[in-house]
């Protein structure tokens, strides 16, 4: 795994990810009813509060791009990742809420 991986990439780093196809999950961090609202296609949702007994659950093998509604929550969820043996995770600065206004402007806000 890349020791190297910054802490956060901003949501424009992701999107030429995803369009170069580079391997990586998105670990949507939010609360159900705010995932019903909007998600990144394909991410794997798992609220917060619930990583710590699900993260057997979060890929070791690849970069883990955690994002939340507005970047604080998956930070949180980063920082214990990493504390945890997982040097796969970053942060989406700025959130799905960046994420939709800059990327995806189809994408639900709240």
């Amino acid at each position: 795994m890349d020791r190297d991986l910054p802490l956060q990439i901003d949501v424009h780093e992701l999107a030429r990810w995803r369009e170069a196809g580079q391997a990586h999950v998105v670990l949507d961090v939010r609360e159900p009813w705010e995932t019903e609202i909007c998600l990144i296609a394909g991410s794997l949702a798992i609220p917060l509060g619930q990583l710590p007994g699900r993260a057997d659950a979060v890929p070791g093998d690849v970069p883990v791009v955690v994002t939340c509604h507005h970047g604080m929550r998956s930070l949180q969820a980063v920082t214990w990742l990493r504390r945890n043996g997982r040097e796969n995770a970053t942060n989406l600065a700025g959130g799905i809420d960046a994420w939709a206004r800059q990327i995806d402007p189809s994408m639900n806000v709240y």
